[in-house]
């Protein structure tokens, strides 16, 4: 019975969302206040609705409803509780419910916090998150029904693939939703704000808080894949420019570049079109990774579904919010007054050379992704792209970004001294000389391109420490007076420093253990010892054990240095037996500096295991920047100057006489 409430509320949910998706817009062509109100209203139900149909979903995962074929295909009673809840999202069906719920969140949370929105405004911006919640509904009704009932009910379930049933993808997928859908929100005010034909800085300011959300979390889901692939998968690795993995970066990448490209809009009333094809562009390229992952046109454990009919839907869909969108763009964005004019030395001018630096990244991204599916769709056979293109292309399109990033937040806006501002930074480059040639020293020989890129590390989080210190006037006045201009200093700032020292940690994390890895694949027997990286490895063997729903062969190893104990590590090669799949658990000792990485595989007959030992220096850093990152856009988030009242705080404290180059600061 509970299962067919949750059909009955997602059919509900979609007839309100075909409501809010038409009467509302009505209601702000006519300046009807009347029929503007039914947004509200209509979307705190299709929150309600939507509510309903997931918990019941979720009630027949966590009783092992077998009746649901979703259920049965998807869950197994021997499964623990963690991974019976995560199955929710686990798969197609049920990730289209997570993925309708996070979209009706951000609807009811604009209705929450979007009082000081002008009406006409909001009704425009509901309405078009209502269609975009009636096509993934649809889609979900019509195609991927996660109610649908199997007669007879099989005794138990086929499980979830054990690749799955790990914390790190239990909430991977919805932070990567959050991220995703969360672009909904900046697409749906730059639709309202073609329909309108006006867009100034009240509306950039509404629209970067929703995208500081989406980025935040879009940062975090990405961060918690690649460490679930780093430690799961048992390759030592945790990027491999796999196509469903860059279907989350590319929206990451538009969303960076409109982050920036919003402030610009925002400060200087500039970059006005510009702003609004870039939240077009990172939620098309967030629907672009929903067709990817779920039209079957690829392979991967990050794919769920292989029917043509769904790929069919789905495509449709994104032709039209994609074509639609682009094609409202071209006819209304001339209409869009140009904004204040600027030097190109200028923090505007950072601010369009990053935006077309992360634009020109997320394109050849999308080259290398889409390249091979166009190839094969022409018959003309198959055509593998990976880590060669990707690594010598995209670097050197990120490295003049770090650098940048150094130095654009040092520049004034509308017009900068370039020549004071290097005078300022010769600290900093001082510093990346001196971490630039040590690290040569200490990689000479071996990889020493890598040093380059833990100068550009250095460079970055240097200058992000020495323009605090400039702010704050650090031993230029009393400590009391610093500490007060630290006080003052808008959270936004904080914000930008966190995120852009956070990129310096991952290009620290990412250089290091890209560049000087160590690793040794071989056969053990129990009792040899092998030596990696001035780590002794002692091997004592292998025993079985038992997991809830899966037998293990657990190695075990000893690891000292100079004779002192390091750690000790049990990595497993599991067995699930419902699915008959085996996976590799890899132990892994951290400092924070360095990870050591140990797989034990399978064995040779003769009394050996296939063993393989990696040590990964810096690798944590990587996890620890996005983490970095994801709070600088926290810290952002929560100042107040994202509100529309923030001019007059401005004005408050230019009249309390606070000089007028810290308060644009």
């Amino acid at each position: 019975m509970i299962v067919e409430i949750g059909h009955i509320a997602l059919i509900m949910a979609l007839i309100v969302a075909l409501v809010q998706a038409t009467i509302p817009m009505i209601g702000a062509a006519r300046g009807d206040g009347r029929l503007m109100a039914v947004a509200s209203t209509a979307a705190g139900a299709q929150w309600v609705f939507i509510v309903i149909a997931f918990l019941s979903l979720m009630n027949a995962y966590v009783t092992s409803d077998f009746s649901v074929f979703n259920v049965a295909s998807n869950s197994h009673s021997a499964k623990p509780m963690l991974y019976k809840i995560a199955g929710v999202w686990g798969n197609h069906e049920g990730s289209l419910v997570l993925w309708v719920l996070i979209l009706a969140t951000f609807g009811g949370a604009i209705v929450l916090f979007g009082g000081n929105l002008p009406p006409a405004l909001r009704a425009r911006v509901l309405s078009v998150q209502a269609l975009i919640a009636v096509g993934f509904l649809s889609f979900s009704l019509f195609t991927s029904n996660p109610f649908e009932r199997v007669f007879p009910a099989p005794l138990d379930g086929n499980g979830l693939n054990p690749l799955l049933q790990d914390p790190g993808l239990a909430f991977h997928p919805p932070f990567l939703y959050l991220g995703y859908v969360g672009f909904s929100v900046a697409f749906a005010f730059a639709i309202a704000a073609l329909i309108e034909g006006r867009v100034d800085a009240a509306w950039a300011r509404w629209v970067r808080p929703w995208t500081l959300i989406a980025w935040s979390f879009l940062t975090i889901g990405i961060a918690l894949g690649s460490w679930w692939a780093y430690y799961e998968l048992g390759w030592g690795g945790w990027w491999y420019w796999d196509p469903v993995e860059n279907a989350s970066f590319m929206p990451w990448l538009a969303g960076t570049a409109l982050l920036h490209s919003a402030i610009v809009c925002e400060k200087r009333d500039a970059l006005k079109a510009w702003t609004v094809l870039l939240a077009i562009v990172a939620f098309s390229l967030s629907l672009l990774g929903t067709f990817l992952v779920r039209s079957g046109v690829l392979t991967s454990v990050h794919a769920f579904a292989t029917d043509p009919a769904r790929g069919v839907f789905i495509l449709g869909f994104l032709i039209f919010v994609v074509g639609g969108s682009l094609t409202l763009f071209a006819v209304r964005a001339p209409l869009l007054k140009a904004g204040g004019l600027f030097a190109p030395v200028s923090r505007e001018g950072g601010i369009v050379l990053n935006n077309l630096l992360f634009s020109t990244a997320a394109a050849t991204v999308l080259l290398g992704t889409l390249y091979p599916l166009f190839i094969d769709a022409l018959g003309a056979g198959k055509v593998s792209v990976g880590p060669p293109y990707f690594n010598t292309v995209f670097i050197p399109l990120m490295a003049p970004l770090i650098v940048l990033a150094g130095i654009a937040p040092m520049l004034a806006w509308k017009r900068a001294d370039l020549t004071g501002v290097i005078a300022r930074i010769k600290i900093v480059a001082a510093v990346t000389v001196l971490v630039l040639l040590w690290s040569v020293y200490r990689a000479w020989g071996n990889a020493v391109f890598g040093a380059f890129g833990i100068g550009l590390s250095a460079w970055l989080a240097s200058s992000v420490l020495f323009d605090w210190a400039v702010r704050i006037r650090l031993f230029r006045v009393s400590a009391l007076d610093s500490l007060q201009r630290a006080i003052r200093i808008p959270r936004a700032a904080y914000g930008m420093s966190l995120a852009h020292f956070g990129v310096a940690l991952l290009v620290a994390g990412v250089t290091a253990s890209s560049a000087w890895r160590t690793e040794a694949i071989q056969v053990m027997r129990q009792g040899e010892t092998i030596s990696v990286a001035g780590f002794e490895f002692l091997f004592h063997g292998v025993v079985r054990a038992e997991g809830p729903n899966y037998t293990a062969d657990r190695g075990h190893f000893t690891v000292t240095r100079a004779g002192g104990l390091v750690a000790e590590l049990w990595p497993e090669n599991r067995f699930y037996p419902v699915q008959q799949q085996p996976t590799t658990e890899a132990a892994i000792h951290t400092t924070w500096l360095s990870d050591l990485y140990v797989v034990v595989g399978d064995p040779d007959g003769q009394g050996g295991w296939s063993t393989r030992v990696y040590y990964n220096p810096l690798v944590p850093w990587i996890w620890l920047g996005a983490m970095v990152m994801a709070l600088g856009g926290a810290v952002s988030l929560s100042d107040r100057r994202h509100r529309v009242g923030a001019p007059n705080r401005r004005r408050r404290r230019l009249m309390a006489g606070e000089p007028a180059a810290e308060v644009a600061r």
